[in-house]
């Protein structure tokens, strides 16, 4: 049941009056009296400067490392931060979010995605255990629990006290020795500078780090001993007048800056004025992100959602290997590659070990699109040659060179179609297209319209330079090529001269599962391939991988210089993200969990009408909504609405397709199976939703 006092406070916040009027005569008196109060722990503790330890959403003390879940693990750090500042005292802040409050027993059920606790309501005081901890002032026991599970506070003792003009509040004292707080009973007087326990051990206290936690309360809602410590980021205009700063008892000053400065929608004005405004944002509600951790994004609250979409961070956002092997190069040397070094030939060879033969030359860059525009480059020196064949839907980059070879923009809004040296070709999905199904017979079907596309340019009195081609369609919608496509699309391009580019910008690194490169589901050798975003989890490198033929041709006196294109720390970068896909078994955990992600997404074709076709391989997979299974009229607007109802339950997922119709499905590879059958449940609840229905 919700307290009438609670309820009273929660509809005045919402008619912007104060939500605990009484609290501001409280913290008034406080102030005026705070000279008389004892210290809550010993006094030479509090003596100096300890250091306020940050364990905010966004702390850098965490990384993505095992401290968020791992007890141990957070009492070592945040000792090792008392240490480091001779302080044998932290202090935790008041009104912090913190991302550590994110499992169970701080999730509350809503009708949408679960809320978590996440606002932390007290002070905290780290010190070692067993020692004794004094009432500030004086009062009477109110209550008092020994239970050590209690996850807000642990075993804890309330204290009842009175303002000179007769206002109650109380003090509360958690995560105490629960053998301390034998001999206490309620209504029991207590003295200003009185024991009242001592500090218990994390074994005790549900595994935090050894600490008081001080709350003051304005009014215990009928609570007692049962009081929560941590409140919901949605009320927390309600909690904190309700639990004032406790740093008032002890003249200290430790509460974070406002939060609610910088929300969404002033970070949104801010942008409106100083970004372009073709950079778009996600979602109708756009997200505050300021942690990643694994396979899940933070709000600045604290509030986890899972992610469904970025292949940037291939193998978990901020994977402590990945991080601590960039951190350490960076304090040593991030230099050009006019320099000798290790790590750009170890990474090289590394690499290129993935690749079949003739395979066997990188050029490092750092981004997708300067490897695609390199590759271009290169095609054209190898062959001659100018024209370029390249698939429907296609996107390849954001240089001008490459939206003109990606129809996905320049046939979109604001683009002005393709120049005259490249050749569109029909996109290959067995679904929407011409030629269905996925076997050979389609494939070669397909493959056909790169043959004609050769033919229109040797009309022109000219050959080929290349045909550039995603190993599995991106921005087409998240198609997997039909059987034997690249192999006899290969052999037509190589028939006339030219060279053949397969894309893994968004594809490789074992995404695929049953191959380390997608090209490899093909049994194709390309000439050139190109790679991107999972490539540096996060971090901005990039590659050409390509033979020495056509590598000694490029070899024709221009330098080819990158200035970060292969620096130390992109390298170092690089062979930890290979590295932790090995170590981890990553590449086969995109196949296992993306065949049970792919076989629970097909049953949604039994549940609902705009299911028309599910399909992908591995972790990178699509649903194509239609309104008409026999036009495949596509359902655009119903897509997008249902990856903003998947945000609201606490799951990122985004649209693509040239049609803007299919919701795709690339998470970090670290996906697992429990995380495929959360996102599933979720879009079973969505698509049963009334507006989805008839």
């Amino acid at each position: 049941p919700i307290s009438p006092d609670f309820a009273e406070a929660c509809f005045r916040d919402a008619c912007g009056v104060d939500p605990v009027p009484r609290s501001r005569a409280v913290i008034a008196w406080l102030k005026e009296n705070q000279a008389s109060f004892a210290p809550v722990v010993d006094a030479a503790l509090l003596a100096g400067d300890p250091p306020v330890i940050d364990l905010s959403v966004d702390t850098p003390l965490l990384g993505a490392g095992p401290e968020k879940d791992d007890a141990a693990a957070m009492t070592r750090m945040i000792f090792r931060e008392m240490e480091d500042a001779g302080s044998r005292l932290g202090i935790g802040r008041y009104n912090e979010a913190r991302v550590i409050y994110t499992a169970d027993a701080f999730k509350v059920a809503t009708d949408m995605a679960p809320e978590y606790r996440t606002v932390h309501l007290g002070l905290d005081l780290f010190t070692r255990p067993g020692e004794p901890v004094y009432a500030f002032m004086g009062g009477r026991v109110h209550s008092f629990r020994n239970n050590t599970a209690c996850q807000d506070y642990g075993p804890t003792i309330i204290l009842s006290h009175e303002t000179d003009s007769g206002i109650p509040f109380y003090s509360l004292y958690g995560h105490l020795a629960a053998t301390s707080l034998d001999g206490l009973k309620p209504g029991m007087p207590i003295r200003a500078g009185q024991t009242i326990g001592t500090i218990g051990t994390a074994t005790e206290n549900g595994g935090w780090a050894p600490h008081l936690h001080l709350q003051l309360i304005t009014d215990l809602l009928e609570q007692d001993g049962d009081f929560p410590g941590v409140a919901r980021p949605s009320q927390r205009r309600v909690w904190t007048a309700l639990c004032p700063d406790p740093g008032v008892v002890l003249g200290l000053d430790t509460a974070p800056p406002d939060v609610e400065v910088r929300k969404a929608d002033e970070l949104m004005a801010i942008r409106r004025r100083h970004l372009g405004k073709s950079l778009s944002v996600s979602y109708d509600t756009p997200l505050k992100i300021v942690r990643g951790m694994g396979g899940f994004l933070y709000t600045e609250t604290g509030q986890p959602y899972l992610d469904g979409v970025n292949n940037v961070c291939h193998v978990g956002h901020c994977h402590p290997t990945v991080v601590a092997a960039g951190g350490r190069q960076m304090a040593v040397l991030n230099t050009n590659t006019r320099y000798l070094h290790d790590n750009i030939v170890d990474y090289a060879r590394r690499l290129l070990a993935t690749f079949p033969d003739p395979l066997s030359v990188c050029f490092f860059v750092c981004s997708g699109s300067e490897a695609n525009e390199l590759a271009l480059r290169m095609a054209r020196t190898h062959t001659g040659q100018c024209d370029i064949i390249t698939v429907d839907g296609a996107y390849h980059g954001n240089t001008q060179g490459l939206v003109d070879i990606s129809p996905y923009k320049h046939d979109g809004p604001g683009g002005t179609g393709a120049p005259d040296w490249v050749q569109t070709v029909v996109m290959p999905c067995g679904y929407r297209g011409p030629h269905k199904g996925t076997g050979t017979p389609s494939g070669i079907a397909y493959a056909g319209y790169v043959k004609r596309a050769i033919e229109r340019i040797e009309i022109g009195g000219r050959k080929p330079a290349a045909f550039i081609c995603e190993s599995m369609l991106g921005c087409g919608g998240q198609v997997l090529l039909p059987d034997g496509y690249l192999r006899t699309a290969f052999g037509h391009v190589r028939a006339a001269g030219g060279v053949c580019i397969a894309d893994e910008v968004q594809v490789g690194f074992g995404r695929a599962g049953t191959h380390f490169w997608a090209f490899e589901t093909q049994g194709v050798v390309p000439d050139i391939v190109t790679l991107g975003k999972p490539m540096g989890n996060g971090h901005p490198v990039a590659a050409v991988v390509t033979t020495p033929e056509i590598a000694n041709a490029f070899n024709n006196g221009m330098e080819y210089f990158n200035t970060y294109g292969g620096n130390p720390v992109s390298c170092a970068v690089g062979l930890a993200v290979l590295d932790v896909i090995q170590s981890e078994g990553l590449q086969e955990n995109a196949r296992q969990v993306g065949a049970h992600l792919l076989e629970r997404l097909s049953t949604l074709k039994d549940k609902s009408r705009l299911v028309g076709d599910v399909r992908g391989l591995g972790l990178y997979l699509g649903v194509e909504l239609v309104t008409d299974h026999d036009t495949l009229a596509p359902a655009a607007d119903e897509a997008a609405y249902i990856c903003n109802r998947m945000k609201e339950y606490g799951f990122l997922i985004s649209t693509d397709g040239p049609l803007h119709n299919v919701l795709k499905l690339k998470p970090p590879i670290i996906f697992s199976k429990a995380n495929a059958d959360a996102l599933v449940d979720a879009l079973e609840k969505v698509f049963a939703e009334d507006c989805l229905q008839g």
